[in-house]
């Protein structure tokens, strides 16, 4: 193949992918091999890319591309999840866009609206993945709503039903009056918000006396059904047994007394809503309250409303405050600061609702999973701090509703065949439904027309926890080979916001399920945010098109941008200019694998030492950085092992060992070093492969004719060997050594091509293996080792050993005299504050020993300096 002069990712990306695609190379079946696998959490069918997806799917192909590489059998499953709520209220608007109401249709004929929906959306975000390089299993691409899946929720429900896990009953519930269904407790969120305290007056039967209380939800008053007062405060024990008239509805209601009132806030009497507030709830079932429900599923004003009916809550704030201060019923209004809860995925504000649902039992449920994480520590969270945020949860734990008032959706697998609360069945068909229904009953005479199904649907998450087990039908067939083979599964990677959601949930049901934990490593990713800090998203306006990030910059590019900012755990501050980097990453590798192609190739010439010596380093330089990413992997600092590659490919690979081998200008190369070279190059490939997934393959198919067989995808990773560190740290100083030639040459205008002289005065019992490598990258004369200072040459120092270059015509030697005298002058002013601060005694009796000992450091390296410019100023 021909090699461009430029890399250009748009021409390549599509090709590549299309060339794993076509050799199944992503396709995962249980053999032989260590399986290592990974679900996707599903992103909804609705969903488009964003930046979150984004991160969080480049994190899961390193890992899935690290693995097929290291031997595994690596299996990554992708799939959408339906999404409940999302789904229908984006079908509710469009049908109304066609000046269709849901309330008109037929559950089944909304359903057909529904599919046709998904049918068109539902793909979209997974071919934005391939977009990105995802290596998923393509074939296995499962979706919640699949007919198995399906029947594994429905079977699961059952299951728990039957050991008395799932109940029915009327409870306060979290309602979103947008989406017109029950919450779950995680899906609202709390926010502190600035609201208004508005101050009643209630009359006194009987009396001309008034009582006062506070309210921030002055409409409710038309639900009052008792005042309660605290049977300890003073202030109020004339009122016992009395009763109050409600302003407007003028409802006679009791004065009760319990100590659940705080006497301290607002006026110390409670106005008590039991249809409207959880607390209120409580105290009602407890004295045996009325319970009136003022509100319309919408959160419109229903008959109890009176002349408000029909209006919208906040609507009815407003005017209800204006008709009691016309009253004289409004004493006053205070500013207050309250937590108000909203619909994590509507907005919208909840409003607590009396109301029948289907409840999971989680108290038992529980007790494996906190187990699991915090105490035998069979799953791992990265980072740990996650653990104490999941114990808190757990140990807080309140029933899980899972029933919505949705239509998409699994339907609740429950039959009803009366009116009463306890007049239904649990059953996977209606057919079956009807047979229990009359055994329950002991009627026969009971037709299929006779039962209904319950219209709810079960939450979105009550078929997502079961996710890891129902994409390889662990549910309806627990003894098959996939799940037999690839569960648990190896690792999950995912956003911080649904550790209760779903990976919590995830592992209750691994437990309850089969008895063994999902996964073993839990790797949650920082948010996505701009540059203010602020999440990004659409609503905002600040999240670009990781789309068109992509065309820029190419898919490799980008995916190095989001990981260079993507400290482990920690929220990343995403900056465009990170692509860039990422783009010119790639260009950097493409120019040096250019270079290397460019070269000529002699069999007959001998292998020079400086080759020798630098092929030797660069072993030990990789297997260094080998070790090191074996750490960072462990502990799931991607960031950090991509920069480990990004230093070993950019400073090592390119700055130094191709300088170190390559021929002189138009002179080949001897054989023996250039298949070092590209064997270096390639296990460089390899381990930047899972980051950059096309760029690599793209070299890799390059260098030589490949088959198939030998793609780089399917590759074997580099092995681990012993390291060198000696020669590492040769290197190091001889790199020193280099920068110091060259700092003389740039400072003195000495061109690279003038051949130098050059002296060591070796004080250090300096090592000369590299030596080849110094005479070669400053193109000086053989290093001449001295016993004295060099007269009137410059000189610089490495460790206690120094260095000379003689002064040559070219150097203006008075212009050098005024230069080294500026030096010494502030290196001099340096060193005498530094002595300063370690004479000072009350500094070094009260600083840290490591603050001292750098002081210390500083002193003696001035002190070196120096001496150094002194001796190059008698030299002078």
């Amino acid at each position: 193949m021909s090699l461009p002069t430029k890399y250009s990712p748009q021409d390549i990306e599509s090709k590549w992918y299309d060339y794993w695609m076509k050799n199944n190379y992503f396709h995962s079946t249980p053999n032989e091999k260590e399986p290592y696998t990974i679900v996707i959490p599903p992103p909804n069918v609705t969903g488009v890319l964003h930046m979150g997806h984004m991160l969080n799917n480049t994190i899961q192909d390193v890992l899935i591309r690290r693995a097929r590489l290291k031997g595994f059998n690596a299996c990554w499953v992708p799939g959408t999840d339906h999404a409940s709520i999302a789904t229908e209220a984006k079908v509710v608007a469009k049908l109304k866009e066609q000046g269709i109401n849901k309330s008109d249709l037929t559950r089944d004929e909304f359903l057909k609206h529904a599919w046709e929906w998904t049918d068109e959306h539902g793909g979209i975000i997974l071919e934005q993945l391939k977009k990105l390089g995802a290596s998923c299993d393509w074939e296995r691409t499962k979706f919640t709503m699949d007919q198995d899946l399906s029947e594994a929720v429905t079977k699961v429900f059952i299951d728990l039903y039957k050991k008395g896990l799932i109940y029915r009953g009327y409870r306060m519930v979290n309602w979103d009056p947008s989406a017109k269904t029950t919450l779950s407790d995680e899906e609202v969120i709390f926010e502190e918000k600035q609201g208004n305290l508005y101050y009643l007056n209630y009359k006194i039967e009987g009396s001309d006396e008034v009582l006062t209380i506070a309210t921030t939800r002055p409409e409710t008053i038309l639900g009052d059904t008792a005042i309660c007062i605290n049977p300890n405060d003073e202030r109020f024990k004339h009122l016992k047994g009395k009763k109050a008239i409600v302003p407007i509805v003028g409802r006679v209601i009791p004065i009760i007394e319990d100590e659940y009132v705080d006497v301290e806030f607002g006026t110390g009497c409670l106005k008590v809503t039991p249809a409207h507030d959880q607390n209120d709830k409580v105290l009602g079932e407890k004295h045996n309250l009325e319970v009136i429900d003022i509100f319309n599923d919408d959160a419109t004003l229903n008959s109890f409303g009176l002349h408000y009916e029909g209006k919208d809550r906040f609507v009815v704030r407003k005017e209800i405050t204006k008709e009691l201060e016309s009253l004289g019923c409004l004493v006053k209004i205070e500013q207050h600061m309250h937590k108000v809860g909203t619909s994590e995925r509507t907005k919208e504000v909840i409003e607590p609702k009396i109301s029948a649902q289907w409840f999971l039992k989680m108290d038992t449920i529980v007790k494996p999973a906190l187990k699991a994480v915090l105490e035998d520590e069979e799953i791992h969270f990265f980072p740990k701090h996650y653990n104490s945020t999941y114990r808190h949860w757990l140990e807080n734990i309140r029933d899980w509703n899972i029933s919505r008032q949705l239509w998409w959706g699994h339907q609740i697998p429950a039959y009803f065949y009366g009116d009463g609360v306890e007049d239904f069945v649990i059953a996977e068909t209606k057919e079956e439904a009807l047979e229990l229904s009359k055994q329950k009953t002991n009627n026969q005479q009971l037709t299929i027309d006779d039962v209904s199904q319950d219209p709810d649907a079960l939450d979105t998450w009550f078929s997502s926890w079961l996710w890891p087990i129902s994409v390889f039908d662990g549910i309806r067939h627990p003894d098959n080979k996939e799940i037999e083979y690839y569960y648990p599964t190896n690792d999950l990677v995912t956003a911080p916001d649904i550790i209760f959601f779903w990976v919590a949930r995830m592992i209750f049901a691994g437990y309850e399920f089969r008895n063994e934990k999902p996964f073993t490593n839990v790797y949650f990713t920082g948010i996505v945010r701009d540059g203010k800090g602020r999440k990004m998203s659409k609503s905002l306006g600040n999240s670009p098109d990781p789309i068109e990030l992509m065309e820029k910059y190419g898919a490799d590019g980008v995916r190095v941008g989001m990981l260079l900012c993507s400290a482990a755990g920690n929220d990343l501050l995403f900056d465009e200019d990170l692509c860039a980097q990422g783009r010119n990453f790639s260009n950097k590798i493409w120019n040096a694998f250019r270079l290397i192609k460019g070269w000529e190739v002699s069999e007959t010439i001998e292998q020079p030492k400086s080759a020798k010596i630098a092929i030797e380093w660069y072993q030990a330089k990789f297997q260094q950085t080998l070790v090191d990413l074996e750490k960072s992997f462990d502990q799931y600092r991607i960031s950090e092992a991509l920069m480990s590659i990004y230093k070993l490919i950019w400073d090592d690979f390119s700055s130094w060992f191709l300088e170190m081998v390559k021929p002189a200008y138009q002179q080949p190369i001897d054989a023996k070093t250039l298949k070092a070279v590209i064997s270096f190059l390639e296990d460089n490939l390899k381990v930047l492969h899972p980051f950059m997934p096309f760029l690599s393959e793209e070299i890799w198919q390059h260098i030589s004719e490949r088959t198939p067989e030998e793609a780089l995808i399917i590759a074997e990773y580099p092995k681990m060997v012993s390291v060198n560190d000696n020669l590492i740290n040769q290197f190091k100083v001889a790199s020193e050594v280099i920068s110091g030639i060259r700092n003389i040459r740039k400072e003195k205008n000495i061109a690279f091509k003038n051949e130098i002289e050059f002296s060591v005065l070796n004080n250090d019992n300096l090592n000369t293996d590299f030596d080849a490598v110094i005479e070669k990258l400053g193109n000086t004369t053989t290093i001449n080792y001295v016993s004295e200072k060099v007269d009137g040459a410059l000189s610089f120092r490495v460790k206690s050993n120094e260095y000379f270059i003689p002064m040559g015509d070219a150097i203006d030697v008075e212009a050098e005299k005024a230069k080294l005298e500026e030096e010494l002058k502030y290196n001099e002013g340096f060193l005498k504050s530094v002595q300063k601060k370690l004479s000072n005694e009350r500094f070094v009796n009260n600083a840290p020993e490591q603050v001292i000992k750098m002081e210390r450091q500083k002193e003696a390296d001035a002190l070196a300096k120096i001496e150094t410019i002194k001796a190059s100023l008698n030299s002078l």
